[in-house]
């Protein structure tokens, strides 16, 4: 069926007539303040005849009228918006800016590990299927609970080189935005301990260490990333969203061939 003839099929299973519907939306645009969210008893017959796309205001009357979910409305026409975060990965901007991950389908379900192998032991490095003894459908609403949706998280853009190695362009970091306050040197003793902060600078942000003298906020990068150290007026041109606490990224770069490793593999004699 096209997606008129599914929006057909949902209207007579909710037993009302095209003329209720026409009432309806009447109703809600009156509510809206807009003629847009109007439905006229021909316009719909039209689109449950062609299945051609309403505007956003008409879908938004239909998701109300027949007690749709949005996403599944916009979905009967194509328009999965769970794509989004697929090509927001896939379009890589060479700024560092702030991402967050959103959940537009909260009855969609997932593949989780469910169940870990007995005897296990999380000290040790091994493949992720070989610690799960079971996989499972989990609803993505009781995922949110992890609080991923809430996290903040931000992307280093592939031009941003100022923690290169150690956190290399197109990476992903999460950010607790509760801690906003920049460390003393006493405070860590190797860079693997010194804090790492997500900071908005003028013109966009930036991932970096950080030195706090009076006013002043100096970005201090990556020795091995030989960019130069970086100096803002506190509050005023930068301020620190919060302290990087988790990272994901690639260990061998988009290509890159990793070193003593041939191009091709062998002939075998």
């Amino acid at each position: 069926m096209h997606p008129g003839e599914r929006l057909e099929a949902i209207r007579r299973r909710h037993g009302i007539s095209t003329r209720q519907v026409e009432k309806y939306s009447r109703q809600i645009a009156k509510a809206e303040g807009s003629a847009k969210f109007y439905i006229s008893n021909a316009w719909l017959s039209q689109i449950e005849g062609t299945g051609s796309v309403p505007c956003v205001q008409k879908l938004f009357s239909l998701s109300v009228i027949y007690r749709i979910n949005f996403v599944e409305l916009l979905s009967l026409f194509g328009i999965d918006l769970e794509r989004i975060g697929f090509h927001q990965l896939e379009i890589r901007l060479p700024k560092t800016h702030l991402a967050r991950l959103e959940v537009y389908n909260e009855h969609r379900t997932t593949t989780f590990p469910a169940r870990l192998r007995k005897g296990f032991k999380l000290d040790k490095t091994t493949l992720l299927s070989r610690m799960v003894r079971a996989w499972g459908e989990v609803p993505i609403s009781v995922i949110r609970h992890l609080d991923i949706r809430h996290s903040l998280y931000g992307y280093v853009g592939l031009r941003d080189y100022t923690m290169d190695p150690l956190i290399p362009g197109g990476s992903f970091v999460q950010i607790d935005d509760r801690v906003r306050e920049v460390l003393r040197p006493s405070s860590w003793r190797t860079e693997l301990d010194r804090p790492i902060y997500f900071v908005r600078i003028p013109g966009g942000y930036a991932c970096s260490w950080c030195e706090l003298k009076r006013n002043q906020l100096t970005l201090v990068p990556h020795p091995l990333s030989r960019n130069r150290l970086r100096h803002f007026a506190y509050a005023r041109e930068a301020e620190i969203i919060g302290r990087v606490t988790g990272i994901a990224m690639r260990i061998v770069r988009p290509g890159k061939r990793t070193p003593g490793v041939p191009a091709r593999s062998p002939k075998r004699p």
